[in-house]
């Protein structure tokens, strides 16, 4: 067995108080196009945006940032996203998104960077954000008060390290961590520092940072490293992976797990496999949970599994395609030449963008 669960706890502290009074109203996402998703871009000028895509795959808004963005973190209830720098970025920053409006930037704390993702708590009241303990080799996630201008709260330990993203489970404050293994410090760049020792893992833990579980991945595949996430209505999570180990090694992509079970691995044939050149960049469920898709820039598809099985069903595909989330029954996917191709859905569009990583749902 390559997985081995190492820690459960029935623990499931929540965070605990009355919020903030106050809260100021807003508009809600209806209010500014009803974009059905975000993501950051680079336009031909050379300037970095972050844009809404309505449905039909046409613009709803385009904001400028002050420099490349990776993903966001939609506001469940008013239309505000949180725009992160890629990392090792230190600044996030909230958007109104019904005018570009800054409503809060956030800024890492001392000795911390940010890993491009986020999540928010059920009620909106609270983001909780990846990040990296540099100096200390640790991953750390970071709370934010979203209902007082984003004061930083506090933070708790991700479980592992480099957590690169976080997901809310449906209907719970319990959120999945991508504890992607690998080490990094801002003074080396992006170079990955621990390859020898990684250790990936998926960790669950609730609002306050208490353990649910601890996933942990096998020896023979520790090179595998977890870095996003997909999560369906049934609580069922998806996560994709990349290859950090020997070329010749082709350990599968993507991973399905739901809290307190055993992990599933999926893997398309061979040479369909191979195609996708150890890396999946990003990880979506279909709009019906039905399957599942991850995608990899390097190799130009898509591939869909079965989220009940894991049988392959197939691939898509399409250059530099990275973006993918559900539209319908089918999905949607976006790429660095500007392009918005449905997946088992009739969408097709084109923009004068690059479109980067992360198509999030709203």
């Amino acid at each position: 067995m390559r997985w081995m669960v190492i820690e459960m706890t029935s623990r499931r502290r929540f965070l605990a108080g009355a919020l903030a009074a106050g809260v100021v109203p807003a508009r809600s996402w209806a209010a500014v196009g009803d974009p059905s998703y975000l993501s950051a871009a680079r336009r031909s000028d050379g300037a970095y945006v972050l844009v809404g895509l309505r449905r039909d795959a046409t613009l709803a808004f385009e904001i400028t940032l002050p420099a490349r963005g990776h993903a966001a973190a939609a506001h469940p209830e008013r239309a505000e996203a949180v725009a992160f720098a890629r990392r090792p970025g230190t600044y996030a920053i909230v958007l109104d998104c019904s005018d570009g409006s800054i409503l809060a930037r956030l800024e890492a704390p001392r000795g911390r960077h940010f890993y491009g993702h986020g999540a928010f708590s059920k009620d909106g009241t609270r983001l909780y954000t990846t990040e990296n303990d540099y100096e200390g080799a640790a991953g750390m996630i970071g709370v934010w008060d979203a209902s007082n201008g984003y004061r930083r709260l506090g933070e708790f330990s991700s479980g592992g390290v480099g957590p690169h993203e976080v997901l809310r489970l449906p209907g719970q404050d319990v959120f999945v961590v991508a504890n992607g293994g690998i080490h990094t410090h801002p003074e080396s760049g992006r170079e990955k520092l621990n390859l020898r020792h990684m250790r990936p893992n998926l960790t669950y833990l609730d609002g306050d940072g208490a353990v649910a579980q601890r996933v942990q991945i096998g020896d023979d595949w520790h090179f595998n490293s977890i870095r996003h996430l997909a999560v369906n209505s049934t609580g069922q999570v998806g996560f994709a992976m990349q290859w950090q180990g020997d070329e010749w090694d082709a350990p599968p992509l993507l991973g399905l797990h739901r809290l307190g079970g055993k992990a599933k691995f999926c893997m398309a044939p061979e040479a369909e496999h191979l195609g996708m050149k150890g890396y999946a960049g990003s990880v979506a469920y279909c709009g019906s949970g039905m399957w599942i898709a991850i995608s990899s820039p390097r190799g130009g598809h898509v591939q869909r599994f079965s989220a009940m099985s894991g049988a392959y069903l197939g691939s898509v595909g399409a250059a530099d395609v990275c973006g993918i989330s559900g539209a319908g029954m089918g999905m949607v996917a976006t790429t660095g030449g500007g392009h918005v191709v449905g997946i088992q859905a009739s969408i097709t569009a084109h923009h004068p963008l690059a479109f980067d990583n992360h198509l999030v749902a709203i």
